[in-house]
């Protein structure tokens, strides 16, 4: 627990980590409009002659629950509150933190230093630090002249269907930019679904291999707390990843094409999919449907293979995935994950 800060006679900056403290944090927030959320890694709060007047949090690099008495707003404490969280989040080792807010307040962020990154409307994303034009101008030299396309992948682990996909997009483009999702959602992590992708992929001469760094919108970091209970949150995340993707990083590469598969499974893709249809076209982007490939059982698909692992039923693999996936599913490395996954079934 770090000790209080004086800022002025009548002024504390403490973390808030007692019982009692926590419950008066609550209560501020949802007093003005929003919910407290228990995932954080710290809780900061203001306190002025005893009595909590501004509490926020930190999430890992997203700063959350930002929130100055009404009786107190315009004046320095929410940029007190902010200067203090940033700097734990950059004493944690966090180049570049971020905060989602109300568009409305987005300005306000602005003026503290922070870089507006994309609006959807409901929900505004900005970051503090150079992460993305930093991130960006690391990728310069892989701007590539001519028609240019994207595909998005988690790849968990990259399939057959993967393969198609890209495959299927790289005809159709002078250059393919691969870009492999880096949030770690799954058993198989960032490093070896990026391996196994760059070797599944090795062989088609116009894609570019990346990462997603921190700007593709994570469904682990997204926060609700100031949406209200009927707002479709799903919805207004795709709307914001897609926002960025086609703001920012689609016109540094000269991206005017985004391939997806179609999805007869998950309602969840399908409807990611149908926003990606409709906010892309508005900055000039065509997205194309690219149909699934079918195995012999039905379509191909990493939960189909995640499936087979977990039952054990390895022999059926070779179906699913290329030569340099299936050597790492059957191999030593391997074997934590196949393990686990079947534990999971088991209970």
């Amino acid at each position: 627990m770090l000790p209080p800060v004086l800022k002025e006679k009548s002024i504390v900056i403490s973390e808030l980590t007692s019982g009692s403290d926590i419950a008066a944090a609550k209560d501020l927030i949802e007093r003005n409009g929003l919910c407290f959320e228990a995932g954080y890694d710290e809780l900061f709060g203001i306190h002025e002659l005893g009595e909590l007047v501004a509490v926020g949090a930190r999430s890992g690099s997203i700063l959350k629950m930002l929130v100055v008495e009404p009786s107190h707003q315009g004046g320095p404490l929410l940029g007190e509150l902010v200067t203090t969280l940033l700097g734990r989040g950059l004493d944690a080792g966090f180049e570049s933190l971020f905060i989602y807010t109300k568009p409305e307040y987005a300005q306000t962020f602005e003026s503290l230093n922070f870089t507006l990154l994309a609006s959807q409307g409901k929900v505004a994303l900005l970051e503090y630090g150079k992460g993305l034009k930093t991130w960006l101008a690391g990728q310069r030299s892989l701007i590539r002249p001519g028609l240019n396309g994207a595909v998005v992948m988690n790849c968990n682990p990259f399939t057959n269907g993967h393969r198609y996909l890209a495959e299927s997009a790289a005809r159709q483009v002078d250059n393919l930019y691969l870009f492999v999702v880096r949030e770690d959602r799954s058993l198989f992590p960032f490093d070896v679904r990026f391996r196994l992708v760059q070797e599944g992929v090795r062989d088609i001469g116009n894609v570019i291999l990346l990462d997603t760094s921190r700007y593709i919108v994570s469904g682990a970091t997204f926060p609700t707390y100031f949406l209200k209970k009927d707002d479709p949150v799903a919805r207004i995340q795709m709307e914001l990843d897609v926002t960025l993707f086609a703001s920012r990083i689609a016109p540094f590469f000269g991206i005017t094409r985004r391939f997806v598969g179609t999805e007869p499974n998950c309602q969840l893709t399908d409807s990611y999919n149908a926003t990606m249809k409709r906010l892309l076209p508005v900055y000039g982007i065509e997205l194309i449907e690219i149909e699934r490939k079918q195995a012999a059982s039905g379509v191909i698909s990493a939960s189909r293979v995640r499936e087979l692992i977990a039952r054990n039923e390895l022999s059926q693999l070779a179906d699913y995935v290329p030569a340099s996936t299936l050597a790492y599913l059957l191999s030593e490395a391997g074997e934590p994950i196949r393990n686990q996954l079947q534990l999971n079934l088991r209970r």
